[in-house]
C-alpha cells in the first residue's frame, strides 16, 4: 500500500536553507528520501551546510542565490532541472529582520528606518514572491507541483515591535491565497500553494528577547507563553510532519490555507 505522506523522490527546493528552519526541514525531508536543493544567500554558510546535511546519507544540491534577484533564480532553476529533470516542492523559507524595521519598547514608529522596512519586504515578501514564479513555472508546465510559503503569527495581528517583518508576511499569506488560485484555475488541480504559520520558537536570534541569561523567560516570552494555551516554546522539529504533510499526496485536495503551528497562540482569546 502507498504512503501518502511519502516524499521519497520528490525534487525539494528549500530556500534558506541554509539557516536554522531551511536547513531542519532540508534534514528532515532528506531523511525521508528526498532530494534537496537548498539555496542560501551567502556561500560560505551555503557550503556549511552541505557538509553538516551530507551526514543524513544523501547528496544535496547547494547553491549561493540572493532570492529577490530573478537572473540568479534562473540560473538556480537550469541547474536543478540539469540534475533532477523536474521540481516537486518549493519551500520559500528565506527570509530575516533588521534593528531598523524593528521598534524598540524605548522607541515609536516614527524611529524606524525606511530603507530598512523596505529591506525586509524585499527579503521575506518579494524573496518568496520571486522563486514561486520561477520554479513555480516548471510545476505549470508539469501540471504537478507543491508551494509552501513561511508566514507567521505577525501576519494577521499587531505583534509589538517587528513592524516590517508584520508587514512581509502579511503579504506572504495573500501571496499564498493568490497564487492557490491562479495556478489551480490555469494549470489544474494538481498544483497546490499553502503557508505554514509557526509560533514562536527560540533560536539564536531571538534567544535574548524571549529569555533571561539563567533561562527563565524575559517579559516579552512570559506575555507569549501567557498567550500559549501548551504553555511552552515550540521545538523547530516540530515543523516537520505539517511540512511533510503538504509536499506529499496526503494534501492533494489542499490549497490556499495558512496552517498555524503555534501551541494554540492563534485561537486563544486571552479569556
Amino acid at each position: 500500500m502507498k504512503d501518502l505522506f511519502s516524499v521519497a523522490g520528490k525534487v525539494i527546493v528549500v530556500t534558506g536553507g541554509s539557516g536554522v528552519l531551511g536547513g531542519a526541514l532540508s534534514a528532515h525531508l532528506i531523511e525521508q528520501g528526498a532530494k534537496i536543493a537548498i539555496i542560501g544567500f551567502r556561500e560560505e554558510s551555503v557550503l556549511a551546510k552541505l557538509k553538516d546535511l551530507a551526514r543524513y546519507g544523501s547528496d544535496p544540491l547547494g547553491m549561493a542565490v540572493d532570492c529577490t534577484k530573478e537572473d540568479q533564480l534562473v540560473t538556480a532553476r537550469h541547474k536543478i532541472l540539469e540534475r533532477w529533470g523536474r521540481i516537486d516542492v518549493l519551500i520559500n523559507g528565506a527570509g530575516g529582520n533588521l534593528p531598523g524595521a524593528t521598534i524598540a519598547p524605548h522607541q515609536t514608529i516614527f524611529d524606524s528606518s525606511i530603507e530598512d522596512i523596505q529591506s525586509v519586504i524585499d527579503l521575506n515578501l518579494m524573496g518568496s514572491v520571486v522563486p514561486s514564479l520561477i520554479f513555480g513555472k516548471v510545476m505549470a508546465e508539469q501540471k504537478v507541483g507543491s508551494i509552501i510559503n513561511v508566514s507567521s503569527m505577525a501576519a494577521d495581528r499587531a505583534i509589538t515591535r517587528v513592524f516590517g517583518y508584520s508587514l512581509a508576511k502579511a503579504g506572504i499569506d495573500q501571496l499564498t491565497k493568490w497564487m492557490a488560485m491562479e495556478l489551480a484555475l490555469k494549470f489544474g488541480d494538481g498544483i497546490r500553494v499553502n503557508a505554514i504559520a509557526p509560533g514562536f520558537f527560540i533560536g539564536n536570534q531571538n534567544r535574548r528577547l524571549l529569555t533571561e541569561e539563567d533561562g527563565s523567560y524575559t517579559s516579552r516570552g512570559k506575555t507569549i507563553i501567557d498567550s500559549t494555551p501548551m504553555s511552552r516554546f515550540g521545538d523547530i522539529t516540530e515543523l516537520n510532519g505539517v511540512v511533510q504533510y503538504l509536499c506529499s499526496d496526503a494534501s492533494k485536495f489542499v490549497t490556499g490555507t495558512i496552517i498555524p503551528i503555534d501551541g494554540g497562540f492563534s485561537a486563544f482569546s486571552g479569556v
